[in-house]
């Protein structure tokens, strides 16, 4: 979700607006951010903001040490939407 031209992560998949999905994994989050990936999605214009989105992958990266099924787990709780 856009909030004031920041991408803020929605892990209760709550908030109103468009929203877009991103693996838990911060080399997606550069790609994404490459190729523009993120305006597109939320159909705006300009550059948006991921600063608190790069500190919830971090944070989903710290508690995601190396079980495949915690990955799994944390994949399904990250939408930035």
């Amino acid at each position: 979700m856009v909030v004031a031209g920041a991408v803020v992560p929605d892990t209760g998949r709550r908030l109103p607006g468009r929203g877009a999905w991103l693996h838990p994994d911060s080399g997606c989050l550069r790609n994404a951010e490459k190729r523009r990936a993120f305006p597109r999605a939320f159909r705006v214009q300009g550059p948006l903001d991921v600063v608190r989105l790069r500190g919830h992958l971090a944070e989903l990266e710290q508690e995601v040490v190396g079980s495949p099924h915690g990955r799994q787990e944390a994949r399904k709780q990250v939408d930035p939407s």
